[in-house]
């Protein structure tokens, strides 16, 4: 299989797979697009019909409005005088085409009824908009939904005009009521004043919404005027009573209005249940609409209801396939163009291949001086020169990989005479050492010798085994080395450590604080080791407040761990340092006055007791070093001074 074959593949392959990933992106966006701009329109659309539907609640307001201003009206409600009402409800009632007219008292009792078929009686007290119109002392209008009771009162034309049968019933909201006899209604109340301006009555007006198909048909005449496809109108209204149809121009599979169907369970909750908008695509009836729903509440705040405005998806779905097919069409040639150039163009670039291949070989070979000698205009001769370029980067890069590497082995082989040396170093200094520590301990049991020279001695011989065990420590970096452990009270260790420091010249500026834990419990660990990584850290911080400052050392428990810290108020360590303080041999110290051990010695020993050794400092604010070691009851082993000198005289 050719060179020229693979890239051929490559490139046909590319080319599909980022064409059909691209026209899947494109159909899914334009999609959405598509959608998005479909559903803004129904909100719009929504908003007028949202506005037509406000307009014919003002309508009932304003009649009354008008009635109201009647003052022989007035002074027959505040006289209960139903005579003088039946003529001016009956005269107001006949010019206003309303399905209910009452005219009632502050209470809310009915004092009269326009309608001939009405009874007399009755109460219309708990009537939302009366309440509210009763409350503010003013005209007040707004949907409500009236009760059989109410509707039997008022007559039995509208008991019959409410009843909705039910033509469906989701499994979600399923209920044995077969039939709605309750009623959606536009209603309006107004009061009625006496010259003392004292309310004396009020006069209350409704239209029921429930088979009123002209309020629906004018709002759809209005926000979708005359737009049909296939003969059927593109736009569509819809009231709701709680979640059944009574009011539309959405038809059924005969053709028929479709009251008394239920909307569904997604539109419900969001609608009904949530009291919020929905727009989407929704399944009406029998057919996909884009759809937009708005709940409808009543004065109290309690939904009652939805308005519904949609449009039939086929004449936009339509449009939107056309556009897609039409894309995809385009795309498809362009991929075939574009396949027959990639073919042409190939077998032309690809003549000069050879000769990377071949130097490509060479260079797999070890022959690093092997070039492209022909590179020609254009993209392969860049091709070529980049080749070469890279040749040289290579043959560069493998002359320091041997610089560097043969500077690692130098530096290892250095570190190994370090510590060649320091095994020597120790073997000559523990010398003299075990010397001195010998004469000491005869010293000491000479019978003449008083308490004070007794206690100078005993100083002699701990801090000479400490300083045989310092000078041992430089071996830790080639070989393991067993501690002399037991329990130890690190407040001690810490005692004794500020006490040999606090003598020392550098010290005689820093003010030295100590905070210990008198319940801390012991660790198991070497005393000599742990005092080492005390003094380490204190004469570090020492050096670090030149001028002088605070050192602040600290012990307490937490849990399982006794924590010493060590905090000092000096120049701080720089954040690029932080991460290499640890590592042998590193000191940011002038030459000569640092070995770059002593916090690596120091983190060695911490890790050799099972704890952690950390810091945090900010440049300028000075540094904080914590030790956290486990404390516990293993057995103490015994703390033989011979053995450590000993172990101190190995090479």
């Amino acid at each position: 299989m050719t060179i020229r074959f693979k890239l051929t593949m490559g490139f046909i392959a590319v080319v599909l797979v980022l064409n059909s990933l691209l026209s899947f992106a494109t159909v899914k966006h334009l999609g959405k697009v598509w959608l998005r701009e479909i559903q803004s329109r129904v909100r719009l659309d929504l908003n007028s019909a949202r506005a037509a539907y406000a307009c014919q609640i003002m309508g009932v307001a304003r009649l009354l409005d008008g009635a109201a201003l009647n003052e022989d009206l007035a002074r027959a409600v505040a006289a209960g005088d139903t005579d003088a009402l039946v003529p001016l409800l009956h005269a107001l009632y006949e010019r206003g085409e309303m399905d209910v007219l009452d005219a009632v008292a502050p209470d809310g009792r009915v004092l009269c009824r326009a309608r001939q078929d009405a009874a007399g009686g009755g109460s219309l007290a708990g009537d939302p908009v009366l309440e509210a119109a009763i409350a503010k002392g003013t005209a007040f209008s707004g949907t409500v939904l009236l009760n059989r009771a109410v509707l039997e009162q008022e007559g039995a034309g509208l008991v019959h005009q409410a009843e909705v049968k039910l033509r469906d019933t989701p499994a979600a909201r399923s209920t044995t009521d077969t039939v709605r006899q309750d009623a959606l209604a536009l209603a309006a109340a107004v009061p009625l004043f006496d010259r003392t301006h004292r309310m004396v009555g009020l006069l209350y007006a409704a239209n029921l919404l429930n088979h009123r198909h002209e309020l629906v048909d004018r709002i759809r005449d209005q926000v979708f005027p005359h737009e049909l496809y296939g003969g059927k109108p593109v736009g569509t209204v819809t009231l709701f009573q709680q979640d059944v149809r009574i009011s539309t121009n959405v038809r059924d599979e005969h053709g028929e209005r479709a009251v008394g169907t239920r909307m569904s369970d997604a539109v419900y909750r969001r609608v009904l249940e949530a009291g919020q908008t929905y727009a989407d695509r929704a399944f009406v009836v029998n057919d996909h609409y884009i759809s937009a729903y708005e709940p409808i509440k009543d004065p109290s705040g309690r939904t009652i209801g939805a308005l519904y405005v949609g449009l039939l998806e086929a004449p936009f779905s339509n449009r939107h396939n056309l556009l897609v097919t039409g894309f995809l069409v385009m795309v498809g040639a362009a991929s075939a163009a574009c396949l027959v150039l990639m073919f042409v163009v190939t077998k032309r670039v690809l003549r000069p291949i050879g000769g990377l291949i071949e130097m490509s070989r060479k260079v797999v070979a070890g022959d690093l001086t092997a070039r492209v000698e022909h590179c020609p205009p254009g993209e392969m001769g860049e091709l070529c020169r980049a080749v070469n370029n890279m040749a040289d980067a290579v043959a560069l890069r493998e002359k320091k990989l041997e610089e560097t590497t043969s500077r690692q082995i130098n530096q290892s082989e250095k570190l190994a005479s370090i510590g060649r040396l320091a095994a020597g170093v120790a073997h000559e200094i523990n010398n003299p050492l075990t010397g001195v520590l010998t004469f000491a301990h005869l010293l000491r049991e000479k019978s003449n010798m008083d308490a004070q020279d007794r206690q100078d001695l005993d100083v002699i011989i701990h801090e000479t085994t400490r300083v045989g065990e310092i000078v041992g420590s430089l071996l830790d970096f080639a070989r393991e080395r067993p501690a002399n452990k037991a329990m130890v009270d690190l407040n001690q260790v810490v005692r004794q450590t500020v006490r040999l420091i606090a003598s020392q010249s550098q010290f005689k500026k820093i003010r030295i604080e100590e905070h210990l834990d008198e319940n801390l419990p012991p660790v198991y660990g070497d005393r000599n080791q742990l005092q080492q990584v005390v003094l380490n850290l204190a004469l570090n911080a020492g050096e670090a407040m030149p001028d002088g400052g605070d050192l602040t050392i600290s012990t307490l428990s937490r849990e399982r761990d006794v924590m010493l810290s060590i905090a000092d108020t000096g120049c701080g360590i720089p954040k690029e340092h932080l991460d290499r303080i640890f590592d042998p041999f590193f000191t940011t110290k002038p030459a000569g006055k640092s070995t770059g051990l002593g916090l690596s010695v120091s983190h060695r020993i911490v890790q050799q007791h099972g704890g952690v050794l950390s810091v945090e400092s900010e440049e300028g604010r000075g540094a904080t070093f914590t030790v956290a070691l486990p404390f516990g009851e293993e057995p103490a082993a015994p703390d033989n001074e011979e053995a450590l000198i000993a172990n101190a005289n190995e090479p």
